[in-house]
């Protein structure tokens, strides 16, 4: 169960996200790449992977110090079991022993999170946490599922602007024909992501995973 505190606020532009004064910062490497994590003394506000797929630096990684010390000088009350149920959701790659991906099925997050945005905003990050490991929904479905049928094109913006990949699952949202689509933190990762979760992708020979790549099962 994730513990959230939602925190209604007008929106942000992009200069004033980058620069926001997190005060606790942990770095968790995985093995799609490194995972930072930042917020409050008591919530997560920030959790993302710090380089997309083409190596540059997520968004808001920009203005932040990438050193080892971020990485284990972190004291938030957090901290520690982020680290740890990071370490459990990637424990389910294929790779693993059996008996480790078997357990790792049913593998939620419990972490508290304070995701900032506009009301609608949250309304959608609500609905995405609502979203199952070993499941997904298609940007309509969960246009639906806030009570608006008719505002999908501002449920993908809201779910683009998600600030807590991960604990709050907007990789589990894929198009109405079961393509991937998009993803900020790089299409491929969302497939392996996908993967990682114990769903098959349509590839046929070499192809290489990409927004039309559609998830059969």
């Amino acid at each position: 169960m994730i513990q959230c505190l939602f925190s209604f606020g007008s929106k942000m532009t992009s200069f004033e996200k980058a620069y926001m004064n997190y005060s606790q910062r942990l770095i968790v490497p995985s093995p799609l790449g490194d995972i930072v994590v930042q917020g409050t003394q008591t919530h997560i506000q920030y959790l993302k992977f710090a380089y997309s797929e083409g190596e540059k630096l997520v968004e808001s990684i920009y203005s932040m110090d990438l050193s080892a010390e971020c990485s284990t000088n972190c004291s938030a009350d957090w901290s520690e079991q982020c680290r740890l149920q990071l370490q459990r959701y990637f424990l389910s790659q294929p790779s693993q022993a059996s008996q480790a991906s078997q357990a790792s099925k049913s593998f939620e997050f419990d972490l508290p999170i304070d995701p900032q945005g506009t009301e609608f905003q949250q309304r959608v990050w609500q609905a995405l946490g609502d979203i199952k490991h070993g499941a997904f929904a298609s940007y309509q479905q969960l246009a639906t599922a806030i009570g608006n049928i008719n505002s999908v094109r501002a449920v993908a913006s809201a779910n683009a602007r998600n600030p807590i990949w991960l604990i709050i699952p907007c990789h589990r949202v894929i198009g109405s024909d079961n393509a991937l689509r998009g993803y900020a933190g790089g299409i491929e990762r969302k497939g392996k992501l996908l993967q990682l979760e114990h769903h098959q992708l349509e590839l046929t020979g070499d192809a290489l995973i990409n927004k039309k790549t559609k998830i059969v099962c």
